[in-house]
């Protein structure tokens, strides 16, 4: 299994609909600008800032240990897929 290169304490951005309502991660990013990762869902929003939340890496693996599958993501690179049934697609951030 892989294992992230940040410590386990670092934190990551996702969403309301990932922690509280227990929605499937399926979009995963890993910033070049400032090295963050974001952990979404499928769900949709206006304001990121009524529904994001920050939390460590260990909790994001602990809500979705398939996120480990994508521990080496590239900066400036993001991973998406269905569902957690689906292999991660990976590619390089659209401009």
């Amino acid at each position: 299994m892989k294992k992230f290169e940040d410590s386990l304490s670092t934190a990551v951005f996702t969403t309301k609909f990932v922690v509280k309502e227990n929605k499937e991660i399926t979009y995963v990013s890993h910033d070049e600008d400032d090295g963050s990762w974001q952990f979404h869902s499928n769900d949709k929003w206006e304001d990121y800032s009524k529904v994001a939340m920050v939390l460590s890496l260990d909790e994001i693996i602990e809500i979705d240990p398939t996120v480990l599958e994508i521990a080496d993501l590239p900066y400036d690179y993001i991973a998406t897929r269905r569902s957690k049934q689906d292999k991660w697609v990976i590619q390089k951030k659209p401009d």
